[in-house]
């Protein structure tokens, strides 16, 4: 046993032929595993998201997709701030608790240590954050495209990431 709620093949995955062709290219691109947390005294809210980029400058700004009926996309529209947390391989219980994946009596931050900031939530297990303020929200296509400017970030030695690649979780080697 591995540990997996479906094992193989996923019971509700549309036959091969049904399948969306522009999402079927997007699982073919290696794409790193994050969780965003938004939220204040109002509540909380967060998603495991791997549509991302990050962007250099002065200032560093973060553009990820979003679907627009995740109660985390309200939450960043009433605190206009949110924390995008970089998830290591060990971490990946926790991307399927916020996935929706993975049963959470209660939600998602339920029995997770996190600590408030003036940017929501910070997952106090995931050291990797950037701390983001200043949102737009465009709607492309059946998603919305969330940009933010980067106030500041918090890194370590990440070596292991967590990668999602077809629809599962990998290794870089």
């Amino acid at each position: 046993m591995t540990g997996e709620i479906h094992e193989g093949q996923h019971p509700f995955l549309a036959a091969e032929a049904d399948r969306d062709p522009i999402r079927r290219m997007r699982g073919r691109l290696a794409a790193p595993v994050t969780i965003v947390t938004a939220g204040d005294g109002e509540g909380w809210a967060g998603l495991t998201v791997s549509s991302l980029m990050l962007a250099e400058g002065d200032p560093g700004s973060v553009h990820f997709m979003l679907g627009p009926t995740a109660d985390v996309s309200d939450v960043i529209g009433r605190t206009d701030r949110f924390i995008v947390h970089v998830l290591s391989r060990e971490h990946r219980v926790l991307s399927e608790v916020f996935a929706g994946r993975r049963p959470s009596p209660g939600g998602p931050f339920t029995g997770i240590a996190a600590t408030e900031t003036e940017w929501g939530p910070a997952i106090n297990a995931v050291e990797d954050r950037a701390f983001c303020s200043g949102v737009e929200a465009i709607e492309h296509g059946y998603s919305l495209l969330v940009s933010a400017t980067i106030d500041r970030v918090a890194v370590s030695d990440l070596t292991d990431p967590l990668i999602y690649f077809r629809g599962a979780y990998r290794a870089l080697a």
